[in-house]
């Protein structure tokens, strides 16, 4: 049959192929770690701190007031007022400022 050489040789171009996708894609996440690396370290070096959070990169939450819980109720003349997780900082008390995106400088 014509077709068996083909057949042998699929499995070696499946895994030569899968070999250098993988390769590609890992070299790709490392210069993109190491790019971004580098402009992390070049905004603390020549940045400015942000004047928002104050260089800090997160800022009390200002919905619930830092507690991690907000007073909600599903009704307009509310009975029964439930403490529900913030839906802003999701109860973890602060915000990423959204000046610097979280880095602290500007």
């Amino acid at each position: 049959m014509p077709g068996k050489g083909f057949l042998k040789a699929l499995p070696i171009l499946a895994t030569s192929a899968a070999v250098i996708l993988g390769g590609a894609f890992t070299i790709s996440a490392v210069t993109s770690s190491l790019v971004r690396y580098g402009i992390s370290k070049k905004k603390e070096k020549y940045g400015r701190p942000c004047r928002a959070c104050k260089g800090r990169g997160f800022y009390p939450c200002k919905l619930c007031k830092a507690s991690g819980t907000i007073q909600w109720s599903p009704l307009y003349d509310p009975l029964v007022i439930n403490p529900c997780l913030c839906p802003t900082c999701d109860g973890l008390k602060v915000q990423h400022c959204l000046n610097c995106l979280g880095s602290g400088f500007v």
